[in-house]
């Protein structure tokens, strides 16, 4: 093949990839100089009905757009060759390598990077998705997103290529449905053949988290049908709560559309309320009592856990430690007595806290409660209350923070786990819930973000 001419016009130059019936050449258009890319769909004993109607359905799509990242349709004819015959489609030659290239000659993508490459791609998305009717890409992954070399400052352009499993959003609605894409990058709507803007969103997300963890996502674990890949990379919060957001399974509470993708990436703490959890966790036993005048949080104790006896034991030896010492030191003579009984002070400290996290994670409980007039959060433990902190004016409050878990990086590069926390901010003072306030779980967390926000009237900002 290499070295024939299709169309008389198209000199092959060398084959660039091949699978199920399809190649993909580098070509030479010998009336106008240029290179070209030849896509070929060969008849063959593979050779299925649906992939020429996909086949032409790509040539039909590139012929009707225009976008500088996109490649631009040049021709389409039948090839009838002693070699080979089919069907070539004729598009533009873009010389870059594919994000998977780039990957595999061990290149690591900042969070930077992954910003403007999302950005890009997502600019991409707002066109074809802003067509009448919409354009579904529905094969987003790193073979088909090329990214050009860097020019001084400019991190390098970046494409969106092979419109092979294209699809209208007219398309979609009844008919026979087509599944395609890549495992690993599809939603589950679209292994149902349901595709819709969002879907690409879904394949966006997953791309780019393949990039950050250098893992296939198919090979990252999954809770929920969510990728796990948190723990594999360390990201700032925002950056990690918008990936999230593009690879939330449930298409209800993923992100809708490319361009609120695009404004939520720029601006993080814009992701919408929506996305949290509405309803009380089936497990939990926070008591949420509210009415038109007040909210009440009560959180309970944690009550006993196997993790808390090694706690618990020393405790008790350090001060029991200290009271023996102390006694000693009092027996002493005196004046001599004074400085030894003065210096035992800062471990009864250590000790008196050690016992009352103790006895708070055993039998404390935690109440946040809300009226017209203030916002007050005490801590309960028997008949002590302890105002943390103190009580501030309803007017005061400024702003509702919900932050997930994440991880963080010390000095040394070990990785520390940040457990959620939920935050109601008046003035300069911080009414915190959180995992470390004996919340178990950030379901929990992501109802009661959601039932103060509506009580509130205040838009949840997730950091």
């Amino acid at each position: 093949m290499l070295g024939e001419i299709f169309n008389t016009r198209y000199e092959i130059l060398q084959l660039l990839g091949k699978k199920a019936g399809r190649r993909t050449l580098l070509a030479k258009d010998v009336v106008t100089g240029e290179l070209v890319i030849v896509k070929l769909l060969a008849f063959s004993s593979d050779f299925e009905w649906d992939d020429l109607k996909l086949f032409e359905r790509e040539a039909e799509t590139l012929k009707s757009l225009s976008h500088p990242n996109i490649p631009r349709y040049l021709d389409y004819f039948e090839v009838n060759s002693p070699t080979i015959k089919g069907f070539a489609l004729v598009q533009s030659y873009i010389p870059a390598q594919t994000l998977e290239q780039y990957l595999q000659s061990g290149r690591i993508f900042t969070e930077s990077d992954i910003k403007q490459i999302a950005s890009a791609i997502l600019e991409i998305l707002i066109y074809l998705h802003g067509l009448h009717p919409p354009v579904i890409h529905r094969d987003i992954k790193p073979s088909n997103i090329l990214l050009g070399e860097r020019s001084g400052n400019n991190f390098g352009e970046v494409y969106l290529v092979d419109f092979g499993s294209v699809q209208t959003a007219l398309g979609t609605e009844g008919g026979t449905r087509t599944v395609v894409g890549t495992y690993g990058y599809m939603p589950p709507e679209q292994f149902g053949g349901r595709t819709v803007t969002a879907s690409d969103l879904y394949s966006l997300g997953a791309t780019l988290i393949y990039l950050l963890t250098g893992t296939h996502p198919a090979d990252l674990p999954q809770k929920d049908f969510r990728i796990q890949f948190e723990q594999s990379v360390n990201l700032s919060p925002g950056l990690a709560n918008w990936l999230k957001s593009m690879t939330e399974p449930n298409l209800e509470r993923r992100l809708s559309s490319a361009q609120q993708a695009l404004k939520t990436l720029e601006e993080p703490q814009l992701l919408g309320v929506g996305k949290l959890a509405v309803s009380k966790p089936e497990d939990s036993k926070i008591q949420l009592i509210k009415d038109g005048d007040s909210l009440e949080i009560v959180v309970p104790p944690v009550g006993f856990r196997t993790s808390i006896v090694s706690t618990g034991l020393f405790a008790i030896t350090w001060n029991s430690f200290i009271l023996f010492w102390t006694i000693g030191a009092l027996s002493t003579p005196f004046p001599i007595n004074v400085p030894f009984a003065l210096f035992s002070l800062p471990f009864w400290g250590a000790g008196y806290f050690m016992g009352y996290n103790f006895l708070f994670t055993l039998f404390g409980r935690i109440k946040l409660r809300l009226d017209r007039e203030q916002i007050t959060c005490t801590k309960e433990l028997f008949a002590f209350k302890f105002h943390r902190p103190r009580p501030s004016s309803r007017e005061s409050i400024t702003k509702l923070v919900y932050t997930p878990r994440y991880l963080t990086r010390d000095s040394e590069g070990d990785k520390t786990q940040v457990p959620a926390q939920l935050e109601v901010w008046a003035g300069v003072r911080k009414y915190q819930l959180g995992q470390n306030t004996n919340i178990q779980s950030e379901a929990e967390l992501e109802w009661l973000a959601q039932e103060l926000s509506n009580w509130l009237n205040l838009p949840i900002q997730k950091e």
